[in-house]
């Protein structure tokens, strides 16, 4: 049996309401959020007692999703620095197409986002860099060129 596809990308937030402005500013489209709770949730993740507001959001082509979830019980733990390199080891970033990548930069820093490195072209197929968003999440963006 092979993947069907990939379906989503789990962030744990403590900030719900800015990363998910964040995202929307982005260009994601918020799906649907509210709260989950209740022995099924604690039996696929292995926590007891779990109390948290998810929220869905897909990118426009409806391929791609990102859920993030607030944990109100039991409380989130920080697993790395929010300001951790990028050969840290765990998921490090995700990453999306654009179609103006100066435009994405411009609109993610009014929102407080703040550039990892620099714009840098691979050949005559990409000009890309990574951002730093609310609570450290990196997003690179790819602008395709040619």
């Amino acid at each position: 049996m092979a993947i069907q596809r990939m379906d989503n990308v789990l962030v744990v937030v403590e900030d719900l309401d800015a990363v998910v402005s964040f995202f929307v500013e982005l260009g994601m489209e918020l799906e649907g959020r509210g709260p989950v709770e209740g022995r099924w949730v604690e039996r696929i993740i292995g926590l007891e007692g779990v109390r948290q507001d998810v929220a869905m959001l897909r990118t426009p082509d409806g391929h791609g999703r990102v859920e993030l979830a607030k944990f109100h019980a039991p409380a989130a733990v920080r697993g790395a620095a929010e300001d951790a390199p990028t050969n840290t080891l765990g998921i490090r970033r995700i990453m999306f197409a654009v179609d103006d990548l100066e435009d994405t930069v411009a609109r993610l820093r009014a929102r407080g986002a703040e550039p990892v490195g620099e714009v840098v072209q691979y050949e005559d197929v990409y000009r890309l860099c990574y951002v730093r968003g609310p609570e450290g999440i990196v997003v690179g963006l790819a602008e395709q060129v040619g």
